[in-house]
Order: C-alpha cells, then sequence, then structure tokens
C-alpha cells in the first residue's frame, strides 16, 4: 500500500458498526457524505472500502477510515473480481463489521458475496441505477452482458437482509428477472437525497437566459442531444447561452469520442466548462437546468440538485429520470434520444419567462416534499436496524 493511501486508514480498535463498499470516491464524498454523518449521529462507527483507482485526498474530510480495495472500474474480468473478493473478504475478517452496505453493481455483487462468506450479520444493497448493463440491446453481447450481469447481482444479492432500491422501474426489473430472493426485504427510497440546506433555493438571474447541462460527458448522458438541440434554437435565440458542466475522460466506458468534444467547443453554440469543484454557481446562475439522459440512472443527484436550487428541468421520460419531474408542473419530459423534442421543450421555456419561476417553485417544493436527505437516509437507517 502506497504511503499517500495508508494515510488515510485507521483501523478501529472495536469491532467496527457499519461497512459501506464504495463504487468511487467522488460519489462517496458527494452521495453518502450526509448518510455517513447520520449514522455517526446514531452513535455508530462507520469505514469505507474505495477502489484503489478512484481514490481522493477529499475523503479524509469525512472523518472515517478508508480503506483502498483493489477493484476494476467496470468491465468484467474473473481474475480482478475474485481479486477484489478476496481483499473485501479479508477487509472484513479483519474489521468485523456488525453491517456492510454496498452500492454500484461490483461493491453490491462481490461485497454480498464476501459479507456472506466472512459472517456479517446484516448486508444491504443500495442500487444506484442499472446503467450500460440493462441498457437496451443492441446485438448479442449486449443481451450476454445483461444476462451475466443478472446472474452475478442473484449470486451477490443472495442472502442479503434488504436491497435499496432508488426507483420503482429498477425494482421491477429485478423482480422480474427474480434478483431477489424470499427473505430479502425490498424498500424503494427517493434516490441518495439532497441536502437542502447546502443547496438553498436561489432566484432566477436576471439578463439573458442560461440553460444548464451538468454531467460527465458520456454519450448515454445525452450530452449529443444537447448540443443538438442548443444548434437548433441558437439562430432564433441567439442571447441564449447553453453551458455543459462536467469533466471529459476519454478513458471511461461510453465517454464521447474526443474529437466530438473538440468540434463542439470549436463550433461554440455550447460552452463546456469542464469539471467544477462546486456546481452551486452554476446552478445559481441558469434558469433552467437540462439533463436528456438515456443511462439507467438511480435518480441523477445534479437533477436533485438543480431542484433544490429552484430551476424548471427538462429530462427523458426514462427510469430515475422521470422520478424527478412532474410533466408539466417543475418541468418537462422528453423521450430518451429525441433531439426535436428536447429542442422543442427548450424552446418552450425559453419563450416563457413566466414559466420558468413558476416551474423553479415546483421543483424546490418537490424537492422538499420527497428529497429531503434527512428524510431519505431515516428510511434507510431504519430499514438496517441503526
Amino acid at each position: 500500500m502506497s504511503s499517500s493511501l495508508s494515510s488515510l486508514v485507521s483501523v478501529p480498535s472495536a469491532p467496527l458498526d457499519v461497512l459501506i463498499v464504495a463504487g468511487n470516491a467522488r460519489s462517496l464524498i458527494a452521495n453518502r457524505g450526509d448518510l455517513i454523518r447520520d449514522i455517526q449521529a446514531r452513535g455508530h462507527t462507520v469505514a469505507a472500502a474505495v477502489p484503489t483507482a478512484d481514490m481522493l485526498p477529499g475523503v479524509q474530510a469525512l472523518g472515517i477510515p478508508v480503506f483502498p480495495l483493489p477493484m476494476a472500474r467496470a468491465a468484467l474480468s474473473p481474475r480482478r473480481d475474485l481479486a477484489t473478493l478476496l481483499a473485501l473478504w479479508r477487509l472484513m475478517r479483519r474489521l468485523q463489521p456488525r453491517a456492510v452496505l454496498g452500492y454500484t453493481a461490483k461493491p453490491v455483487i462481490y461485497g454480498g458475496l464476501a459479507a456472506r462468506l466472512a459472517g456479517v450479520p446484516r448486508c444491504h444493497a443500495l442500487i444506484t441505477g442499472l446503467g450500460h448493463a440493462f441498457a437496451e440491446p443492441r446485438g448479442w453481447r449486449d443481451r450476454g452482458l445483461t444476462a451475466t450481469v443478472a446472474a452475478l447481482y442473484r449470486l451477490g444479492l443472495a442472502g442479503q437482509h434488504g436491497v435499496f432500491f432508488q426507483n420503482p422501474d429498477d425494482r421491477a426489473e429485478f423482480d422480474a428477472r427474480g434478483l431477489i430472493g424470499r427473505r430479502t426485504r425490498a424498500t424503494c427510497v427517493d434516490g441518495s437525497g439532497i441536502n437542502l440546506e447546502a443547496f438553498p433555493a436561489c432566484p432566477i438571474p436576471e439578463g439573458p437566459p442560461l440553460l444548464l447541462y451538468v454531467g460527465r460527458l458520456l454519450r448515454d448522458k445525452g450530452v449529443a442531444e444537447f448540443v443538438a438541440a442548443a444548434a437548433r434554437l441558437k439562430a432564433e435565440w441567439p442571447e441564449a447561452r447553453f453551458v455543459a458542466v462536467g469533466p471529459h475522460d476519454a478513458s471511461l466506458p461510453h465517454a464521447c469520442a474526443a474529437e466530438d468534444v473538440v468540434r463542439w467547443r470549436r463550433e461554440g453554440i455550447v460552452e463546456f466548462v469542464g469539471g467544477v469543484d462546486d456546481v452551486r454557481p452554476w446552478l445559481a446562475a441558469c434558469h433552467a437546468f437540462v439533463f436528456p439522459s438515456r443511462y439507467r440512472e438511480g435518480v441523477p443527484r445534479c437533477v436533485l440538485e438543480a431542484l433544490a436550487t429552484g430551476r424548471a428541468v427538462i429530462t427523458t421520460d426514462a427510469p430515475g429520470c422521470r422520478e424527478t419531474v412532474r410533466d408539466g408542473g417543475n418541468g418537462l419530459l422528453v423521450p430518451p434520444g429525441d433531439i426535436e423534442a428536447l429542442a422543442d421543450a427548450m424552446g418552450v421555456l425559453l419563450a416563457q419567462p413566466a414559466l420558468l419561476a413558476r416551474m423553479g417553485r415546483a421543483s424546490r417544493a418537490l424537492a422538499v416534499e420527497r428529497f429531503d436527505v434527512c428524510r431519505v437516509n431515516r428510511m434507510m437507517l431504519e430499514a438496517m436496524g441503526l
């Protein structure tokens, strides 16, 4: 273990209450920070295991032991996945956690298997979306991948005490495929929740309208559709700004092609900002939020942030995304991949400034009603017996 990573690890002196097996450090910080603090507030000890390749210095601010875990980012590899399973088994035997919570595919699958082998008393899984593996199949390879991942989920979830789903579509998918045992309790929660104090409502700014996309530059997140829709609108709305905030990592599966990103920047219709440490200034500066994802989201956090800020939202009528918009109430739903429908929806909001304010208020109300992180965490902790 490198010195930079070993400095993150402080082995608990007593048996651990909860071990979180994380998909990556970024999501542990952004999506599980409030959950960790709520677990600690109830008097429980917490640690986390995070893939070594995704480790970030920011995890130290969580104030918990964080253990680097050998885990391949996405591709299925029997040799590497066996190494992940063994590493998790050894870690659990060493820490003796009373409960394990895994989220994203590999932590759920191999975390569940390791917990069973290590004799962990309670194990729960959090399904934060189904990603590319359960996307609409485009050929025999896609169908083979879906069947393989489904079989692994069935194996990893066997014997787990509970499974949390972030949207009803994912639960229906698992039920239809018979991936959850009869004794495993399935619970639907409203995404990861959003901290309403950290993301307060902001008034819609004066000036030219700004339509904002936030997310990684992945094909299935709908970046290309956002650019194409903006191109259709620019002539009619020359003063409007279209901005994309998010990093481009060409090594990620399904990343947008580098030449496409270069071309989009050169064309200048959409401003590409790159990744930022704090998205709140951009949310405060925008008039509406656009997230045309075709990805199997859980409930996209970027949209929850926009709801809390009080912005009208355009997103797709797809699993996870559709949970965030009451069509015509706080935003508009469009079919996934439909550039014409997306451009029409963006044009509606550009043409009706009064609609932005009304929908923005409805978005904030929806965030308070359904997506308050305190409410979501309380449901999870009670289901976990904490």
